[in-house]
């Protein structure tokens, strides 16, 4: 492979380091934590938020309650650079931190911030918090991503390609077309898309971000020839790009026909999503797993259920008893996630959860702006306080998303298909023994073609509706219920333990980023 820059919005590291929002900061710092045992050339590209995400806590009701508290890492290393970035005709002046390899195992990362004396109020803001809710805050955010890691890496590395994840760092696309020229970027440039939602799929005003800077000195007119006015990213990235990739086989396809129309795209391939074993996977599940030692299986996933029904007594005051199957469904709060669909049918939960068939825990973050997505946890939090054996966590950072998943019996993913690009959740889950159930959507359609017994499935693919899909989920929690805590179960977790490591290893998708995109 060639030396690689990656630039992405979000690296989900470590605990401590808390520069993340989801699964794409799960994905990069998986990748990374693989690239560097696996010795490749790559080197990351990051922002430093000061207010990391947000800080996910309560309010005196015990509602979600969305707060911001500065962050101090005196574990990365000031390598006494700062770079300047025009801004809106302003010059703004981007701080340079390194996290070496052997902090916590990965590749090195620089992360930008200009949360510096030499800036003022308003640039110092744009490193504050990780897609701020603000347009302007957020497109300069980008540019100090794009140019500001464009000269950082100039300045500090011997790259040959760019691997752009998502199109918020496109602005080092037009800067490389500045110094270079067009056909030079196309050699140059690889772009990774994750998701199928808007979200993910900038449009901006075009004149708008020719003002911002964020095309640089490049003309607007071949701006416009690249992304359209309105302005697309994603559009101008899949012709900016030598190639690009989905994330999971049927991504690829969904990808492919969002983007028909564009003609002068680059060629589209994929590689399936994975997370890094070594990082997730509880050693004591895994050699369990592997010798189909049930009674020790059974031993440890009872030994984590203990620390995880604690973390919920502490947050909720709620005991939950370890010999029901406890049901998890936990990541990003979106809409098209569905977080609500275990409530759709509250009569059925409420029957399921009385016969001590299961128990089940929410947790996740919705993004500060998202009031819909805010609605929906606090209508959870008001739904669950009436419900024995249900209960939403907040904090849904590193640290509790490992133990939610070493601790629960069954990994609830609801997902519209065919919104999920791939997931990584329920991947980290199965390494653990916790049975993936999900509808045909993202990494779950693959797994299920590989193993179509080592996971329950939610619906046919087909008919996508909340009534038959929530319909399905019911029944396929009865059935998971029934069959838990039996010979079958725990033959049926072991395969999941054993077979999940095959091809959704983080190793793999480094080897398939390597040779198929940074060649």
């Amino acid at each position: 492979m060639k030396p690689t820059a990656y630039f992405c919005m979000e690296f989900a590291i470590d605990q401590p380091l808390k520069t993340y929002a989801g699964g794409l900061g799960f994905l990069a710092g998986s990748h990374f934590k693989a690239a560097k045992r696996l010795k490749y050339p790559i080197v990351g590209v990051s922002m430093l938020w000061s207010y990391g995400y947000y800080d996910q806590v309560r309010d005196k009701e015990g509602r979600m309650k969305v707060d911001y508290i500065r962050k101090y890492y005196e574990f990365l290393d000031d390598i006494k650079l700062k770079i300047p970035v025009t801004i809106n005709n302003t010059t703004v002046w981007v701080k340079v931190y390194k996290l070496e390899e052997d902090v916590f195992g990965t590749c090195p990362i620089y992360f930008l911030t200009t949360d510096i004396p030499e800036n003022d109020h308003l640039s110092r803001t744009i490193s504050y918090n990780l897609y701020d809710g603000n347009n302007l805050t957020h497109i300069a955010q980008e540019i100090v991503l794009g140019i500001g890691g464009y000269k950082v890496i100039r300045e500090c590395e011997d790259v040959k390609l760019y691997h752009i994840n998502e199109a918020h760092p496109l602005p080092l696309g037009f800067k490389m077309i500045e110094e270079y020229g067009l056909d030079y970027v196309k050699e140059h440039l690889v772009f990774t898309t994750h998701t199928p939602v808007p979200a993910g799929n900038e449009t901006q005003d075009i004149n708008l971000l020719k003002n911002m800077g964020f095309f640089g000195n490049v003309d607007i007119k071949l701006a416009e020839k690249l992304g359209g006015n309105p302005f697309n990213l994603t559009v101008a990235a899949l012709r900016m790009s030598k190639r690009a990739n989905a994330v999971s086989k049927l991504h690829k396809k969904t990808t492919e026909d969002m983007w028909s129309w564009v003609k002068d795209k680059c060629p589209i391939t994929y590689i399936t999503n994975a997370q890094d074993k070594y990082y997730w996977q509880d050693p004591i599940i895994r050699d369990a797993a592997k010798d189909y030692d049930y009674n020790k299986l059974r031993k440890r996933k009872m030994q984590m259920k203990k620390l995880l029904f604690e973390e919920v007594a502490d947050q909720t005051g709620k005991l939950f008893d370890p010999n029901v199957m406890t049901v998890v469904w936990a990541r990003r709060f979106a809409g098209y996630k569905r977080p609500y669909l275990p409530l759709y049918d509250e009569n059925r939960l409420r029957k399921l959860l009385e016969d001590k068939k299961i128990q089940i825990i929410w947790a996740g973050k919705p993004h500060p702006s998202d009031t819909n997505a805010q609605i929906t946890f606090n209508w959870i939090v008001s739904k669950t306080r009436d419900l024995k054996g249900a209960a939403i966590l907040t904090g849904y950072e590193l640290k509790l998303s490992k133990l939610l998943k070493m601790g629960s019996d069954i990994w609830l993913n609801t997902p519209k298909r065919p919104n999920e690009a791939s997931g990584t959740s329920g991947i980290t889950a199965s390494m653990n023994a916790s049975i993936h159930m999900s509808s045909l959507d993202g990494w779950h359609v693959e797994w299920t073609e590989m193993y179509p017994d080592d996971s329950f499935t939610i619906g046919d693919g087909v008919h996508t509706d909340d009534d038959y899909e929530a319909k399905c989920m019911y029944e396929q929690l009865e059935k998971a219920s029934n069959m838990y805590d039996t010979d079958k179960w725990w033959k049926k977790a072991c395969d999941c333990v054993n077979h999940v490591v095959e091809y959704f290893d983080a190793e793999r998708m480094a080897k398939e980023y390597a040779e198929k995109m940074y060649k």
